[in-house]
């Protein structure tokens, strides 16, 4: 495949209530379905059966191991060979109930997103620009209580509980090592104006360039 024709492969990642989601909304609203794909690791949960729980029996949602990142990879490297890759939506709270068939078509800008895609060596080496999103603990706790308590239906002290027993832990191990190796980090305490706007500018350039080589 020539570097024309070969998709642009973005990573985003970033601790939990980083923005991550907000931040990728408000991108892909920019792009046409031709002109930029999203991929989430959300929809690629395995389920609870295969969960690993904690010394108090709770399951552990923020381990590497209850992704099915080599299903997620093979997805990815379909998009890259121009195929429509078809998956299950993931129901948050509810994955006993089968959510609705997602299609995702080829693109010239590819975006992966998700707490560990840095973490499977294959995955991070197929990104040719990685993105960090990161804000303030505090503030990403607040978000965190403030979706999960009216979104998911989570009671605070459970929200609270997985923030310090999991979401915290997984952070340090499994994304912040990452850190350092990202392109571009931007800060979401209070907004991503700015970072927007370049990467907006950067895509739109790389996309001139394909069509230009055409």
């Amino acid at each position: 495949m020539s570097n024309s024709r070969k998709p642009y492969i973005v990573g985003i990642t970033g601790g939990s209530a980083t923005g991550k989601t907000k931040f990728l909304y408000e991108l892909g609203a920019l792009f046409s379905q031709n002109e930029v794909c999203i991929l989430s690791q959300d929809n690629y949960y395995k389920s609870n059966d295969y969960h690993t729980k904690d010394e108090n029996g709770h399951i552990n949602y923020d381990l590497p191991t209850c992704i099915d990142l080599d299903a997620f990879h093979a997805d990815i490297q379909k998009l890259c060979n121009n195929e429509v890759v078809k998956r299950r939506e993931y129901r948050f709270q509810h994955e006993t109930q089968q959510g609705e068939w997602l299609e995702f078509y080829p693109a010239p800008v590819i975006i992966i997103e998700g707490l560990f895609i840095f973490y499977k060596e294959e995955i991070f080496n197929s990104f040719d620009l990685k993105i960090f999103i990161e804000a303030n603990e505090n503030i990403q706790l607040e978000r965190r209580l403030k979706r999960d308590t009216v979104e998911r239906n989570i009671s605070a002290d459970y929200v609270l509980y997985q923030w310090e027993n999991h979401v915290k832990p997984a952070f340090e191990l499994y994304l912040l090592p990452y850190k350092e190796k990202a392109d571009m980090i931007i800060n979401n305490n209070s907004h991503f104006n700015n970072s927007l706007k370049v990467v907006e500018d950067h895509f739109r350039c790389i996309l001139k360039n394909k069509s230009n080589t055409r």
